[in-house]
């Protein structure tokens, strides 16, 4: 039998043993990037927490059993003023900056469409624009405009909070409670205080569509419809597992819930809500003001992207995370030990049981990682690969990595093996003279040799 997974629910604030609505089709939805600029290190946390989750989906049910949605925001105030600054398109500006996501999290080890779709066989991650779904957002608006759960005032659509007695039970925070504390200023056009926007009048120069519910003039959506509409077209109208960071949690994931059960009268939107905790920048919360703001780009320019993967997995995704510099540089202490340990072994056809099983107990990194330095100090390369490569690391060979880094080097290779080779012979020959002079020739190109217990001797290029 394969192992149970057991994640934390935040909709029942309590751990609980995963049980999918079809073993057959497994369903995840996840919140990705706004895209209006370059995506700083906290916004990588979700994203390689949430491929971690796909992985084990796809170990424990199958590959072609796990379908995965991460949306794309290409339609937000944000995107617009941005645009504006520049003095280019909206449509250049999101194709710009999603084309900048993917190469940055790509360079992170996370798993794109193009690595597990298979031609001619039902998508299994999809990554659906907001833009490409404004069709489904309408037909939604209006269902709920007719089920009396929104109305149409100045343009507007809103969606009428205190028709949904249940609303804020993701959250934890009592409807009476809300409305009581509603301190917010509230536009008159609004019935409540927590109404929110739907649908909007478009300004000059934003982007439009023909709006909905008899509206005359063209507008846009809101924030919230746009997941609520995607995750039903591409998932259905409830799914297993909906996940996000937890600042989503109120007001964006709330309404998700609102819009959506009230829509498809559901008694869920989804069974289980996972949400990862906050990041910080060497102790501090990060933030421009602060000049603390740090891009992934940033980092990848001086890590590479495994290094940036395990110290992200570091910590437990319910835990908040301090993004050091310390814990890079340990980072790439461990990956270095486990690449020598893994060397270049094949990776073995069955993953750990004990990592499996640690990461099963609401996707424990720190105690799966523990489990990998054991099998590393044991010798047991290929298991140590096996359980590396779920958590989507030590990809490569010790052999194709260290090429890697001599090509973003620019060492003589040729002139590396030629002063190794006249270094194994001196020491053959017990000239240790000679010996010494090749190792200094080496150490002078920025190369570090290291002779194994099996005799061989590999190298490495000093960061």
């Amino acid at each position: 039998m394969a192992p149970m997974l057991r994640l934390y629910n935040t909709l029942t604030g309590a751990k609980e043993s995963f049980a999918p609505i079809d073993p057959e089709h497994v369903r995840i939805y996840a919140c990705g990037p706004t895209v209006y600029d370059a995506a700083h290190i906290g916004n990588a946390r979700p994203i390689i927490v949430f491929d971690l989750l796909f992985r084990m989906l796809r170990h424990l049910y199958g590959t072609a059993h796990v379908t995965y949605a991460r949306n794309v925001t290409d339609v937000d105030d944000k995107i617009n003023a941005r645009a504006a600054e520049r003095g280019i398109t909206i449509r250049e500006l999101t194709d710009g900056t999603l084309a900048q996501f993917h190469r940055d999290v790509r360079d992170l080890g996370v798993l794109m469409p193009g690595d597990v779709n298979v031609a001619g066989e039902r998508p299994r991650f999809i990554e659906p624009r907001a833009t490409d779904h404004i069709a489904e957002m309408v037909a939604m608006i209006e269902a709920l405009v007719r089920s009396g759960h929104a109305y149409v005032a100045a343009g507007h659509v809103l969606f009428d909070v205190p028709s949904m007695p249940e609303y804020g039970g993701l959250s934890k925070r009592p409807l009476d409670e809300m409305e009581a504390g509603a301190r917010v200023e509230v536009a008159p056009y609004k019935r409540s205080p927590l109404d929110f926007v739907l649908w909007k009048p478009s300004k000059p120069g934003e982007p439009s569509w023909p709006s909905p519910a008899g509206i005359a003039e063209p507008g846009r959506p809101g924030w919230h419809i746009e997941c609520s509409a995607m995750s039903a077209k591409h998932l259905g109208q409830t799914f297993d597992i909906h996940a996000g960071g937890i600042d989503l949690i109120f007001p964006h994931h709330e309404n998700e819930v609102a819009q959506s059960r009230c829509c498809f009268d559901t008694p869920v939107m989804a069974n289980v809500w996972l949400h990862n905790g906050f990041l910080q920048v060497e102790g501090e919360k990060m933030s421009k003001s602060l000049g603390n703001f740090v891009t992934i780009r940033d980092v990848l320019k001086d890590w590479p992207g495994e290094v940036v993967r395990l110290t992200m997995l570091k910590t437990h995704y319910r835990q908040p995370i301090d993004w050091t510099l310390r814990g890079l540089e340990e980072s790439s202490r461990v990956l270095d030990r486990w690449y020598n340990a893994a060397g270049d072994a094949p990776v073995a056809r069955d993953i750990p049981d004990t990592v499996v099983d640690a990461l099963c107990d609401d996707l424990n990194t720190p105690a799966a990682i523990n489990e990998l330095h054991r099998l590393g100090s044991e010798g047991q390369s290929a298991a140590l690969r096996a359980g590396a490569n779920l958590f989507g690391l030590l990809a490569r060979t010790r052999s194709d990595r260290e090429q890697d880094a001599v090509a973003a080097s620019g060492v003589d290779v040729a002139a590396v093996d030629a002063l190794i080779a006249e270094r194994r012979a001196a020491r053959a020959a017990k000239d240790w003279a000679a010996s010494d002079r090749a190792r200094d020739a080496l150490a002078a190109m920025g190369v570090a040799v290291k002779d194994n217990k099996d005799g061989t001797t590999t190298w490495t290029v000093a960061r």
